[in-house]
C-alpha cells in the first residue's frame, strides 16, 4: 500500500514544521518514499522468482512478462532514484535545512532495510523487525527536514527523541502487522496472532505517549484527555479485527485483519498530524484513504 508510506512522510513533515510548507523539498521526498517503497516490491519478486515460478507461475517474472534482469535493473535502479531524490530534498531552494545531507542518509538506511528484508531476512524470525525498521526510516524520511538544529541534550542520531518515539511507534506497530500476516495464506496459529496483537497494542501504546516528548508546542493540541481517547477508538477498531481473526484464524479473517491493520497506518498518522497541526492536515492525509481502497481492489495489500 503505497499510499500508507506516503501518509507516513507526511506526517513526519508534518510533526516537524507543523505545515507542508515549503512543497518542493516535501515532493521530493514524496516522490523518494514512492520510489523505495516501489523497488520494494519489484526486488521481493526478483528474490522470489524460484519460489514463485514453483508455487505462482502466473506472476510476471515466471510468466515471461518481464525478465529477470530487467525487473533486477529496475528495482536497483528506483532505489538509486529514492536515495537521489532524497538527498537532492535537503539542498533544493529554500535551503534551510538545519541537516541537509539527514533526508538522504535516512534514505540510505531505507534502502538497505528494504535489500536486507527482500533478500535475506524475509522468512527469517528477524524479517518482521526490518520490516519495522523500513516503516520507522519512512516517518524519519519525512522529518529531516527540520529547520532547527536538535540542542544537543535532546537528539539522538540528529533527530529529537520525541520525533523518534512516533517513528518507533509506527515501526513497531507495522513489526505486528507483519508478525501477524506471516501464515496468511493458511491456517494461522492463535497463538502467534495473539502475540502480534499485542505488539501492535505496544505500537499503539507509545504512540500515546511519543507526542508529549516533542518539546515543540503544536499550533493544535488536544485537551489530555482526548488524545487517550482518540488513539483508544482507533486501536479498538482494529483490534476488533485481530480478535476475529484470533477466533477463526482462517486466511479470510486474518487477511481482513490484515488489510485493515495497513489501512490504519493512515488514520494513526492522521492522527498525530491532528495533534502537531490540526484537523486539516489531518483531514489531507487521511484522504489517502481513497485511493488506498480503490487500488485495493485490483491489488492485494496483504
Amino acid at each position: 500500500m503505497i499510499f500508507t508510506a506516503l501518509a507516513d512522510v507526511l506526517m513526519g513533515y508534518v510533526i516537524v514544521s507543523q505545515t507542508l510548507t515549503p512543497v518542493l523539498p516535501l515532493v521530493l521526498l514524496l516522490l523518494a518514499s514512492a520510489a523505495l517503497y516501489t523497488a520494494g516490491m519489484v526486488l521481493n519478486d526478483v528474490f522470489d522468482v524460484e519460489q514463485d515460478t514453483r508455487e505462482r507461475p502466473q506472476r510476471p517474472i515466471p510468466s515471461g512478462q518481464i525478465s529477470l534482469a530487467t525487473a533486477r535493473m529496475v528495482g536497483v535502479g528506483l532505489l538509486v532514484v529514492g536515495v537521489v531524490l532524497a538527498f537532492a530534498a535537503g539542498y533544493v531552494p529554500p535551503r534551510a535545512a538545519a541537516y541537509p545531507w539527514r533526508s538522504g542518509a535516512v534514505a540510505v538506511a531505507l534502502a538497505s532495510c528494504v535489500v536486507i528484508y527482500d533478500g535475506l531476512l524475509k522468512r527469517t524470525l528477524v524479517g518482521p523487525l526490518f520490516m519495522g525498521l523500513c516503516r520507522f526510516f519512512n516517518v524519519l524520511l519525512g522529518a529531516a527536514l527540520a529547520s532547527t538544529q536538535v540542542a544537543e541534550t535532546a537528539q539522538t542520531l540528529f533527530f529529537e527523541r520525541g520525533q523518534l518515539l512516533v517513528a518507533a511507534a509506527i515501526g513497531v506497530y507495522v513489526l505486528g502487522i507483519t508478525l501477524f500476516a506471516r501464515t496468511e495464506a493458511k491456517q494461522s496459529s492463535q497463538p502467534r496472532l495473539i502475540q502480534a496483537t499485542a505488539v501492535m497494542a505496544f505500537g499503539i501504546v507509545i504512540l500515546l505517549y511519543a507526542p508529549s516528548t516533542i518539546p515543540h508546542a503544536p499550533q493544535f493540541n488536544f485537551n489530555e484527555m482526548y488524545w487517550p481517547i482518540l488513539l483508544l477508538v482507533l486501536g479498538l477498531s482494529v483490534g476488533r479485527h485481530c480478535i476475529n481473526a484470533i477466533s477463526d484464524p482462517t486466511p479470510i479473517h486474518v487477511q481482513t485483519a490484515v488489510k485493515f491493520a495497513l489501512l490504519s497506518i493512515i488514520t494513526f498518522d492522521a492522527a498525530v498530524a491532528m495533534w502537531a497541526a490540526g484537523p486539516a492536515y489531518a483531514l489531507g492525509i487521511f484522504a489517502l484513504v481513497v485511493p488506498t481502497m480503490l487500488l485495493g481492489r485490483f491489488i492485494s495489500a496483504t
